[in-house]
């Protein structure tokens, strides 16, 4: 028995070396794609437009691209995993509310500042928890439970939500929007703040690489005996704490709380993580792939708008931008396949 459970655990931790090995060797590889496809855009909207080179332009796109470049890299510790989360809209609009009802706001008397701004982050942490719980613990498919905490989130953020648009009057809370280094907002430093610890922890802790051998082989790591609980505890956790922080954020660039805050931005987060490389099979991506995937499609969005397409033109290259560069990318994956679901 000691033996089998000991030969076992050296299978794992060959697995995990090896696969460790591959992922070294094939992750500076991965940003060629993006890297390559951000150069090209920017070049073609540069020709066409003349415009698009501009300081201001270039600072537009970054501003733009802060927010959603946080949750492409939240929702990638996921994503990585082989597991989906859906709740960022939910986590986002109940966050927001009770940040802008916490700190000092038009609407009550409230004034909690430090406490309030981390009370939010604590209730997106605990969607995150909640959701790994009933994945991790339950067994629920994560599809179909952050589907339905998406709309539990959607729903407290209405309940929440005070007669009128609550202003936020706190300067803490504004001036994480306001204050600016070089021209550039704190929401963008945060951001590159955010996206690179996260690359550290996916690339250099033991929760990274577990995350990555999740993704890779889950079933290896299950029959091994090796306790995977945790680490879809702290990957959704952590999951859903950025999301929050993503809410926090925006209601600071609103100024307000809006339980509609995080609308449309949960499909664009996964596009942009798709289109950096982090494959929704699991167990490749990374942080930074994601939020170049964010960075592009930024740069798509405001070339079009340079060159006057409309809404529903953005929306039909934009699409068709993601369906081709998924399928560059995982050709050479698919052709090794035998099913496809």
């Amino acid at each position: 028995m000691e033996a089998a459970t000991s030969m076992n655990s050296k299978t794992v931790a060959r697995s995990l070396t090896l696969f460790g090995e591959i992922r070294s060797k094939s992750s500076w590889t991965q940003f060629a794609g993006p890297v390559v496809a951000l150069i090209v855009l920017s070049v073609g909207f540069q020709l066409v437009s003349g415009s698009f080179f501009t300081i201001d332009n270039l600072k537009s796109v970054i501003e733009a691209a802060a927010v959603p470049a946080i949750l492409a890299a939240a929702i990638s510790f996921v994503v990585i995993m082989g597991s989906i989360d859906l709740s960022l809209e939910g986590t986002m609009a109940t966050t927001s509310m009770i940040v802008a009802l916490l700190v000092a706001n038009g609407v009550n008397g409230n004034d909690y500042g430090m406490v309030g701004l981390l009370a939010a982050l604590a209730v997106g942490l605990a969607f995150g928890l909640f959701n790994a719980v009933l994945n991790a613990v339950l067994q629920m498919p994560s599809l179909i439970v952050t589907l339905g905490t998406w709309f539990v989130g959607l729903g407290i953020a209405a309940v929440l939500f005070p007669a009128r648009v609550p202003q936020i009057n706190d300067p803490l809370i504004l001036n994480l929007a306001r204050l600016r280094l070089f021209d550039l907002s704190l929401v963008v430093y945060i951001a590159l703040a955010v996206i690179v610890v996260s690359q550290l922890v996916l690339n250099f802790t033991r929760l990274g690489r577990m995350i990555y051998a999740i993704g890779g082989d889950e079933g290896l790591l299950v029959a091994s005996g090796l306790r995977i609980r945790w680490v879809k505890i702290a990957a959704f956790s952590i999951c859903g704490l950025l999301a929050g922080m993503c809410g926090v954020l925006l209601s600071a660039q609103l100024s307000t709380g809006n339980a509609n805050i995080g609308s449309g931005l949960l499909f664009p987060a996964i596009s942009a993580a798709v289109l950096g490389g982090t494959v929704l099979t699991g167990g490749r991506g990374g942080a930074v792939q994601s939020a170049l995937g964010a960075l592009i499609l930024e740069v798509l969005n405001n070339g079009l708008i340079q060159i006057g397409a409309g809404p529903y033109t953005r929306h039909i290259i934009s699409g068709a931008v993601i369906v081709i560069a998924v399928a560059a990318g995982g050709w050479h994956r698919r052709r090794k396949l035998r099913v496809v679901k």
